[in-house]
C-alpha cells in the first residue's frame, strides 16, 4: 500500500466518522473533551481527586460514543478515563420539536 492510498484511506475514515458523527449527535446530551478523545454522552460525572499531592480527574460517562476511527465498536455502555490533564465538558443545546409548516393535518 502506498502512503498516497494510505492518506486516502484515513480521509475516507475520517470523513464517514463525521458523517455518523452528524446523525448521532442529536442523541446525546454531552459533549467530552480529554487529551486523547472526544466523546458524546448522556451522563457524565467527573470528580477531582488527589494523590501524594497529584490533582487528577476521573471521568465517567455512560450511554456514549467514542470518536476513534480505528475503533471498530463506537457506542460504549459505560467509560471511565483518569487524566492528569483538562476536561472539557459541554452540553448540547436541544432544539425545540418543530412540526412541519402547515401543522400535522392537512387542510
Amino acid at each position: 500500500m502506498s502512503a498516497e492510498d494510505l492518506e486516502k484511506y484515513e480521509t475516507e475514515m475520517e470523513l464517514s466518522l463525521y458523517r455518523e458523527y452528524r446523525d448521532i449527535v442529536g442523541q446525546f446530551t454531552y459533549v467530552v473533551e480529554t487529551e486523547r478523545r472526544f466523546y458524546l454522552a448522556n451522563s457524565v460525572d467527573v470528580q477531582v481527586r488527589d494523590a501524594a499531592g497529584e490533582v487528577y480527574f476521573e471521568v465517567r460517562m455512560s450511554d456514549a460514543w467514542v470518536w476513534d476511527m480505528y475503533r471498530p465498536a463506537r457506542f460504549v455502555k459505560n467509560v471511565r478515563v483518569i487524566t492528569f490533564k483538562d476536561v472539557n465538558v459541554e452540553e448540547l443545546e436541544k432544539p425545540d420539536l418543530r412540526l412541519p409548516e402547515g401543522g400535522p393535518f392537512p387542510p
